[in-house]
């Protein structure tokens, strides 16, 4: 089997960094067993932003640091909103009811034609779309 490429949404972040329970201790899992298959891990600039929100609202720059570190890690890919995911999010965004960020992180993921879409977002679980094979919740992930 090939390498897969496998978008994180922001919350996957969150959870490594912030949630010493069951969803950190299931992200570190599956980053672990992506690594061992060798698997690309992406996510987008905007998951960048989204994690710094809070601990620069806060005054906390050792978590903002924190984020900037892991996003920065030799294995994780952030992928810049290009004019070519402009055009993807533009299709995407015919339907009303997908907010311009989850637009913003799927035009990513389906221009870089990433296998799965992990997120923990039900709404944008089982979503299809163009260029993404899977879209996943983080309880459905193959972990």
């Amino acid at each position: 089997m090939g390498v897969s490429r496998i978008f994180f949404d922001t919350n996957l972040f969150i959870y490594l960094i912030e949630d010493a329970g069951e969803r950190g201790a299931k992200v570190t899992k599956l980053i672990a067993r992506m690594s061992d298959r060798h698997d690309e891990l992406l996510t987008s600039t905007l998951s960048l932003a989204e994690v710094l929100v809070k601990p620069l609202a806060t005054g906390n720059v050792a978590s903002a640091q924190r984020y900037e570190k892991l996003l920065s890690s030799p294995g994780i890919s952030v992928l810049p909103f290009d004019r070519a995911c402009a055009r993807i999010y533009a299709q995407l965004r015919q339907d009303k009811t997908l907010k311009a960020p989850d637009a913003i992180q799927l035009s990513c993921a389906a221009n870089a034609r990433c296998d799965l879409f992990l997120t923990n977002d039900e709404r944008l679980s089982r979503r299809i779309v163009p260029g993404i094979q899977f879209v996943a919740s983080l309880d459905r992930a193959p972990v």
